[in-house]
């Protein structure tokens, strides 16, 4: 039987992921070129992170559950004449203390610090989810869309659904904690065995 042990870790054009020593990079994780990963945050089993035509950006305690894929976009596309995304490509951005669940697809898009990206929801290019915001599961972020601090976003294409209250916005550094402390456990394990 075949058991992966450790993550993936590729260049591209000579670039090599950045990965701070305290992150947490599962095993059949796959982090290529241009990627840079903040202290104490986690890329979980089989995610795909692929900074190859344009950098990603993951700041510190943010976590990426299974089965996530993160990709950029360049300025070689056809999408640029469509108007998804400025001249230059876009890379992807994502600050400290996000959530992003199960099987999200983040695309050259925005995540801004403190936000939460639920299982199965898609950041086009150009979009952005401000602080404090939560994007449900399923829902679909178009591109250049901006989903507002505070607000809860919903469906597909995503609408603003209602802000979020006090007790709602009190649980964003709780999920991040969890998951950094999480992290640290899995990473104990993997330096112990």
């Amino acid at each position: 039987m075949f058991i992966m042990s450790t993550p993936v870790l590729l260049p591209y054009r000579g670039i090599m992921p950045t990965i701070h020593p305290t992150a947490f990079i599962a095993p059949g994780a796959v982090i290529i070129g241009d990627v840079e990963i903040g202290a104490e945050s986690s890329v979980w089993f089989g995610c795909v992170v692929r900074g190859d035509t344009n950098k990603i950006r993951i700041g510190e305690r943010t976590n990426i559950q299974d089965g996530t894929v993160i990709h950029v976009a360049s300025d070689e596309l056809e999408g640029i004449a469509k108007g998804y995304f400025p001249v230059g490509g876009h890379p992807t951005l994502i600050g400290d203390d996000v959530t992003i669940g199960h099987m999200a697809l983040l695309h050259a898009c925005t995540v801004e610090s403190n936000a939460f990206i639920g299982m199965k929801a898609t950041v086009m290019d150009a979009a952005k989810v401000e602080s404090g915001c939560v994007l449900a599961a399923g829902a679909l972020l178009p591109p250049g869309k901006i989903a507002a601090s505070g607000e809860l976003w919903m469906g597909n294409p995503a609408k603003f659904c209602r802000k979020l209250s006090d007790e709602d916005l009190a649980q964003f550094g709780s999920r991040s904690g969890q998951y950094a402390r999480l992290a640290q456990e899995y990473r104990k394990e993997k330096t112990n065995g």
